[in-house]
């Protein structure tokens, strides 16, 4: 049964995934809408189909959002701020050290460019990526394997569960996108141009340490992935995309090797998470037990964080597609140059 429900949150983001980008582009086209907002249609259709979905797979065992790491509004906007703060401060010392010894070089930042883009590149990850993935897999999949195993087997199944999502979403998106009149991208386990292996491996370095933040305290805790998830995105088109996506500020690399900073800055945040979680986020947690394992009706009570499970690699995946087009299907090309 845990199993079960487990890939059952992979089905639903991928479904959601697949149809979303597959139907959003051709809504948005028939509504005549361009720029921000016809890349907002795909971005609603994911999450809208997604997070209902979970919560009606939720309410059918009896549980709710909180028994999967939401809480409160206070609550769940610390918490993001937790996964974002965390994570940019990682992103800020590694990328400082590394500005320091002429591995980066930037530009002159146009402020009122790089808010514009943040903003609206903000709305649209979250609902196109962060809230739906984190919903689906560090929320209903971790939560329903959390009920059976242990911490370490519990982020290696979300973990595998996670790389099944862009295959998945990639065959329903090619099953959809003819009935409407759409283009659908190439069936794969990777996006079209990247290497599979490099890409499931970045996947799964980037899954383990949303698995970290997830678990980093005790109020909210999904949230805290939500936060990092946002920001790591962000960070990654500003600062490696920042030319591509006109976001008012860009880096320039002193040769590709260089691309190995994002594992390294991940790497920084994952151990900032696992820092948190030891420490009890400052909030009273002890780290051995979620807001949503001390509140969560019967089939919930056992569930616990895990405080075993330090992951100690980490990575990223990201943006597949032209990110102005109304398809931007982002979140499957690894945000790298």
């Amino acid at each position: 049964m845990a199993l079960g429900r487990a890939l059952g949150g992979a089905l639903i983001m991928g479904v959601a995934l697949g149809a979303g980008t597959a139907v959003g582009p051709v809504l948005a086209g028939g509504l005549g809408l361009t720029g921000f907002a016809a890349r907002l249609v795909p971005a609603t259709l994911v999450s809208a189909m997604a997070v209902p979905l979970a919560v009606v797979a939720l309410r059918r065992r009896g549980g709710s959002l909180r028994d999967i790491g939401f809480g409160g509004p206070v609550g769940n906007l610390r918490a993001l701020c937790v996964g974002a703060g965390v994570t940019c401060g990682a992103a800020a010392i590694v990328l400082g050290v590394a500005t320091a010894a002429g591995l980066l070089s930037w530009s002159r930042p146009d402020l009122p460019k790089l808010a514009g883009f943040l903003v609206a590149n903000g709305v649209i990850a979250l609902l196109l990526e962060a809230l739906p993935e984190e919903t689906t897999l560090r929320g209903h999949t971790w939560t329903a394997l959390r009920g059976r195993f242990g911490g370490v087997v519990s982020a290696l199944g979300t973990t595998a569960v996670f790389l099944v999502v862009p295959g998945l979403s990639s065959v329903v998106e090619a099953g959809v996108a003819p009935l409407v009149g759409g283009d659908a991208g190439p069936v794969g386990l990777a996006p079209g141009g990247q290497d599979p292996v490099d890409y499931l491996i970045l996947l799964t370095f980037f899954g383990l340490m949303l698995i970290t933040a997830r678990t980093a305290t005790r109020r909210a805790p999904l949230c805290v992935g939500i936060g990092a998830h946002l920001a790591f995105l962000s960070v990654n088109r500003v600062v490696f995309e920042g030319d591509q996506r006109d976001a008012g500020w860009s880096v320039h690399l002193s040769s590709p090797d260089v691309k190995l900073l994002v594992p390294v800055y991940l790497l920084v945040a994952t151990a900032g998470f696992a820092m948190w979680r030891r420490l009890g986020g400052g909030d009273g947690a002890s780290g051995l037990e979620t807001e949503a394992g001390s509140t969560a009706s019967a089939p919930f009570r056992t569930l616990r964080s895990s405080s075993r499970f330090r992951p100690r690699n980490d990575s990223g995946n990201n943006s597949r597609a032209n990110s102005h087009s109304a398809s931007d299907s982002s979140w499957r090309r690894i945000t790298t140059p």
